[in-house]
């Protein structure tokens, strides 16, 4: 007579000669290792009742965590708001924070780490308008006069730095 189980990986029905009672051997499906039950000594277990309220109180969690989830993802989408900037945030023209953005790779550049740190504390607040200018000067073949003569690879590297900041 076989003794016939479930997988535990797969749950493929598997069927097993009586010979192999207690011992380990290869799922023929999914090729894990497991363990055939011996029926003769394997007592047969009750299951114990659902707790109704233990399962309200899981899909509750479930649906709280589902809720911040939503929430911080949505806040990752507004960089903006992260900062405590408000909507109605004045804008700044495209010259003027080319400048700062200028201004703040000179300052990494030549080491003013915290004249560095303040210019870009300025340049945060306008996120997007910020990237769309860091692209173009990334972009640009010949690169401001300001910054010519910063090695390529360094000024990349603080470009970088500073998208990520703002991002």
């Amino acid at each position: 007579m076989a003794i016939a189980f479930h997988c535990c990986h797969c749950n493929r029905r598997v069927e097993a000669q009586d010979s192999a009672a207690g011992k380990w051997a290869k799922c023929p499906a999914c090729h894990n290792k497991i363990y055939v039950p011996d029926l003769k000594t394997d007592d047969d277990l009750k299951l114990a009742p659902i707790d109704e309220s233990e399962e309200e109180r899981k899909k509750r969690l479930m649906a709280e965590t589902h809720q911040l989830t939503q929430d911080i993802l949505l806040e990752r989408d507004t960089p903006e708001a992260a900062y405590g900037v408000s909507g109605s945030t004045s804008e700044v023209s495209d010259k003027e924070l080319t400048k700062n953005i200028i201004v703040y790779l000179r300052q990494m550049a030549d080491g003013e780490l915290d004249e560095a740190q303040r210019t870009a504390d300025s340049i945060t607040p306008y996120g997007r308008q910020a990237v769309k200018i860091l692209d173009k000067i990334a972009l640009s073949e010949i690169p401001e006069p300001e910054l010519a003569n910063i090695p390529p690879q360094v000024l990349s590297g603080l470009i970088r730095n500073l998208r990520t900041r703002i991002s």
